[in-house]
């Protein structure tokens, strides 16, 4: 009886955890939506970063990473077909973490894990990051955003 009740207890527990860290989740995927998909397209890249967000992050790791990562395609592709009401959309998930600084913080370290993916971060990933921090209402000097080599990509 010790065995059931204790299987039991785990699997509560876990849809607890589950149930509590779906804002996280959700937050997670559309920030990494955003950026992957900033330059019109989501690359190989990019999608093998967020795979390994899923698997690396302990609040992610409670979900089957493929639920995850089909959050991740919807969310892309919701801003792919129609970024007019995609885009703000899935901008909208942010609100589920914006009053917690810290998450907000590590969604935007998520964030340019992501526009490195790609070996170095593109100037349209970071506009899209730093617009990112002011909806988040943090500082993007506070992640390295603003640096003098990318600022020189800016057509003169």
């Amino acid at each position: 009886m010790t065995g059931i009740l204790g299987t039991l207890q785990e699997q509560y527990h876990t849809l607890i955890e589950r149930h509590h860290n779906l804002p996280f989740l959700k937050a997670t995927m559309a920030a990494c939506a955003l950026v992957a998909t900033a330059d019109g397209k989501v690359s190989f890249s990019e999608r093998v970063r967020v795979d390994q967000i899923i698997e690396t992050l302990e609040a992610l790791q409670v979900y089957d990473p493929h639920e995850a990562v089909n959050i991740f395609v919807d969310y892309c592709d919701a801003i792919l077909s129609a970024p007019s009401e995609g885009h703000p959309k899935v901008l909208g998930q942010l609100d589920l973490v914006k009053d917690n600084p810290e998450t907000a913080a590590l969604l935007i370290r998520i964030c340019l894990a992501i526009a490195e993916s790609n070996g170095k971060t593109s100037l349209i990933d970071q506009i899209e990051i730093v617009s990112l921090c002011s909806i988040l209402e943090l500082d993007p000097a506070h992640f390295g955003l603003y640096r003098t080599e990318l600022m020189d990509q800016l057509p003169s």
